[in-house]
């Protein structure tokens, strides 16, 4: 494990920290990264997966997010992209999933698809705002899913996701919130009216 501590830079100077350190690798190898903005997690993501790495992420504290590269070996020369200061890659989109599955049909299928839509999500050029679950969705949110690594590294990124508390309550769930915070019902309409656009599987 290689750590990149690049607390407290500014742009571009975590891309170039953590592109040094992918250079000077000789094998496979994790380097994990440590950012203190969501922008930077954002452009140490970008870069890192143009160049062949699996990335994850994570925020660890109120200014701490990990960024997680798994590299087979150092990246080849054209893989490499120039340092940039991307802008936030945020939109005004709201995303609200619902249900624990997505469409009607088998249930194990429906499982493993909503597992491919939020991961789909995470790949986007453009990150939607805000995530909202309620009802069953409100399941993908809490210890044992297998959507949270996924939801962490959005929420690493900006992404806003938001839990409702009812729908927590009801399925005993609220103690075991893992990812994002808890909402109620005002400030789901409330989102969901303000959004530039709203993508519901």
């Amino acid at each position: 494990m290689i750590t990149v501590n690049a607390m407290g830079d500014n742009c571009p100077i975590p891309v170039i920290k953590t592109k040094k350190a992918m250079q000077a690798l000789t094998g496979s190898e994790t380097i994990e990264v440590l950012v203190d903005n969501e922008i930077a997690v954002q452009n140490v993501t970008k870069m890192a997966a143009s160049a062949g790495g699996q990335v994850s992420s994570e925020k660890v504290g109120d200014a701490e997010f990990k960024v997680t590269i798994q590299m087979e070996g150092a990246p080849k020369a054209e893989e490499q992209e120039e340092e940039t200061c991307m802008p936030d890659a945020r939109s005004n989109t709201v995303v609200v999933i619902s249900s624990d599955r997505m469409g009607s049909g088998n249930d194990e299928l429906g499982k493993v698809l909503i597992k491919g839509f939020i991961f789909a999500v995470t790949q986007l050029d453009t990150l939607p705002k805000t995530m909202l679950f309620y009802n069953g969705g409100a399941t993908l949110t809490t210890e044992g899913s297998d959507s949270l690594a996924d939801l962490k590294s959005l929420e690493a990124q900006g992404v806003e996701i938001m839990t409702c508390g009812t729908c927590l309550d009801y399925y005993g769930l609220k103690e075991k919130l893992a990812v994002g915070s808890v909402t109620n019902m005002y400030s789901i309409v409330e989102t969901m009216a303000k959004a530039g656009k709203i993508i519901k599987p």
